[in-house]
Parts: structure tokens; C-alpha cells; sequence
């Protein structure tokens, strides 16, 4: 399985971090696909084929950590892109949200 699981929404409390310049506080990791829960079930095509698809938006896929599990919140297309391309890791800014879900790393 390319993920470790598909999800539909959000499981986690409304974390704050509503803009590109809220996220670019957090540095990119590696994150291993194969971790990953989906927050979106569905993906239009016509995004993840865009030869522009980041040139407007972050350049790094929004992960978010709570209660042991990792979820994309955005990025989708960057993730199936990076399948696609037979690759196990995909750089993210990682928000990591304590068990109330308070950010814990700087943001």
C-alpha cells in the first residue's frame, strides 16, 4: 500500500496554521509515504498534472503529527507524484500537535 491509510478529514483539532507563510515557520523533513494517512479521499487530476501545481503554493507537502499517527493535511498530488516517480520519501513541513492539539514545534 502506498499509504498507511485514507482518511476523509481531518481526525485532529483545528491546528491554526491557515497560510503558506504560517507553514513556512516549520522546516521540511523526510517523511516516508508508507506513514502517511490521507486527509482527502479523492484528488482532481487536472491538479496533479499541472505542470504549474506548486507555483503558487508551498513547495512542501503540510503534514500533521497527532497521537502517534501522521497526516497529510495538504499535498496530496505531491505525494502521488512522488509514488509515481517510485520514491518512498516525501519532504513536508511536519506540525507536531500535542494530545489536546496545541502545536508543540515552532509555528
Amino acid at each position: 500500500m502506498m499509504f498507511k491509510g485514507v482518511g476523509d478529514g481531518r481526525p485532529y483539532p483545528d491546528h491554526g496554521l491557515a497560510t503558506d507563510r504560517d507553514w513556512a515557520e516549520i522546516p521540511p523533513r523526510q517523511v516516508r509515504l508508507d506513514q502517511l494517512v490521507t486527509t482527502k479521499s479523492t484528488l482532481d487530476l487536472r491538479h496533479l498534472l499541472a505542470s504549474d501545481s506548486t507555483f503558487f503554493g508551498d513547495l512542501f507537502a503540510h503534514v500533521v503529527s497527532w497521537r502517534g499517527e501522521l497526516y497529510l493535511e495538504d499535498g496530496l498530488h505531491r505525494a502521488l507524484r512522488t509514488a509515481l516517480q517510485q520514491r518512498q520519501v516525501l519532504h513536508a513541513r511536519v506540525l507536531e500537535l500535542d494530545d489536546q492539539g496545541r502545536p508543540t514545534t515552532a509555528a
